[in-house]
């Protein structure tokens, strides 16, 4: 088995978080082939304690890990799959089809996650009636018909952040209650409807502090 980079050391506070780190390195060693793979091998590639691996594992499938081999890669994967809801589709839509917005459209691991991204909108004529990784992008006007038609839950806002708290609440007047905010700004949403915020220029300044604070050390 290919060693690999480590991640870095992530405070997880349970195992509902730390399942999907668990369920991406399965993935991972069974396209390389891997049948069997160990507590102590897992939480060395996750840089986490192999006790609180064994102890998550647990809780979540009921694949046992077998003397010296440790546990079969294949049932532990479909296990946990199911537990993740990774087999029940939720799908999502995206609002902005610039660079990011192609990236995040062309992006095919989504689904393994049991996200399917079915479209994108923008304002730009030259994109509409285009499609992006597959999926049809269509004009803005033709949005809020399509989320109530659809029942959509989900959004992803990936334009500037001047337009983004308009974007958001025709997504929430429409039915929407998960958003994936790519714009820097923040939103204000009502309390029945959940933000996770993605600010790539904070991100990566915090990086390099990061890199800054060990350099000097």
């Amino acid at each position: 088995m290919a060693r690999k980079q480590k991640t870095s050391l992530v405070v997880m506070t349970s195992s509902r978080s730390r399942l999907p780190l668990y369920y991406s390195l399965l993935r991972q060693l069974s396209q390389e082939g891997v049948k069997t793979v160990s507590s102590a091998t897992i939480a060395d590639y996750l840089n986490i304690n192999p006790v609180l691996v064994r102890k998550d594992l647990a809780g979540a499938t009921h694949v046992c890990g077998m003397p010296k081999l440790g546990f079969e890669v294949a049932p532990l994967l479909s296990d946990l799959k199911e537990y993740l809801g990774y087999d029940n589709y939720d799908e999502a839509f995206l609002v902005g089809v610039g660079n990011l917005g192609h990236t995040l459209l062309s992006h095919k691991g989504f689904k393994d996650l049991g996200i399917n991204i079915v479209a994108g909108f923008d304002k730009n004529p030259d994109l509409i009636g285009k499609k992006v990784g597959g999926k049809a992008i269509h004009p803005m006007e033709r949005m809020d018909d399509y989320i109530k038609r659809r029942g959509l839950r989900i959004g992803i806002i990936t334009v500037p952040s001047e337009c983004a708290q308009e974007v958001c609440d025709h997504m929430v007047a429409n039915g929407v209650r998960a958003i994936w905010n790519f714009s820097f700004t923040m939103l204000n949403v009502p309390e029945n409807v959940i933000v996770k915020n993605e600010n790539l220029p904070v991100s990566l300044a915090l990086l390099t502090q990061q890199l800054k604070s060990i350099s000097e050390q």
